[in-house]
């Protein structure tokens, strides 16, 4: 897959794209990130990107002259493109998957414009973007840190990039949960004990008990995706049940009922 990022930081993308989990995944060949400096679309000396804003006002505004000019200098730049912008589309792992499954598209990819100062002209998004993207409701000087979310998050969910497919699967969220807890060497640390059914080597009970932990601990910690699960009728009668034995009860007639199949797809 193919993911262009444009940037007046092209070495802060590109050294982190470099390494770890997209680093080998680039030497893999399963992930082309290929990054573009803002700045060679300025016309300048000083090679100027920015602006003041028409109207007044603190701080300054990326100009659409060489945002226009770096974006249409890759002839074969992969769309969609999105701008990374606090009023975009919010990023989730509903998100990633979609950009995901562009890896089958003809492009083979997509592209990611990072703000700075201010923002950007607005004719930028209105006229050279696709869409735009936002990775939560808070501030960041710049779009690069939510690019490399947005590459990381997608990374993952292409096959051979973790090397394991079972790890994307049961990764938080993938199933509209949090992950269960996990443990590793030693079973005993200061007391503290690694629970005994991991042990066991039943590895049907071990999937109980990871799907039970991952249902209370999603129900404790993030009762708006537990109540997604529930309004899609999401929940099988198992879980209900798991829950029901330790306090959360799910309204009647808002789950699976035991002739259905469970649903393993996260809810709309």
């Amino acid at each position: 897959m193919r993911i262009d990022v444009i940037t007046i930081f092209p070495d802060v993308v590109a050294g982190y794209c470099g390494a770890s989990i997209l680093g080998r995944a680039g030497l893999a060949g399963a992930l082309d990130v290929r990054v573009h400096d803002l700045r060679q679309g300025a016309d300048d000396p000083r090679r100027s990107v920015d602006d003041s804003p028409f109207g007044g006002g603190a701080g300054m505004v990326l100009m659409p002259e060489p945002v226009f000019r770096c974006v249409e200098s890759v002839s074969d730049l992969p769309r969609p493109l999105y701008l990374m912008a606090p009023g975009g589309r919010r990023f989730d792992q509903d998100v990633a998957g979609e950009l995901a499954s562009l890896a089958q598209a003809p492009a083979g990819g997509f592209s990611l414009l990072c703000g700075r100062y201010e923002g950007v002209d607005q004719r930028v998004s209105d006229h050279l973007v696709d869409g735009e993207l936002s990775v939560g409701d808070f501030v960041l000087a710049g779009g690069e840190l939510a690019a490399l979310v947005v590459v990381e998050a997608v990374a993952r969910l292409l096959p051979d990039v973790l090397g394991n497919e079972e790890s994307a699967r049961e990764e938080s969220f993938s199933q509209g949960l949090l992950e269960y807890p996990q443990y590793t060497r030693p079973a005993s640390f200061r007391g503290w004990e690694v629970p005994e059914v991991l042990r066991s080597g039943d590895h049907g009970a071990v999937a109980a008990w990871r799907r039970t932990q991952a249902l209370l601990r999603t129900a404790e910690r993030r009762p708006d995706l537990m109540e997604r699960l529930v309004r899609g009728a999401a929940l099988s009668p198992d879980d209900v049940r798991a829950l029901a034995e330790h306090g959360y009860d799910v309204p009647s007639g808002r789950a699976q009922t035991d002739e259905q199949p469970a649903r393993t797809d996260r809810p709309e």
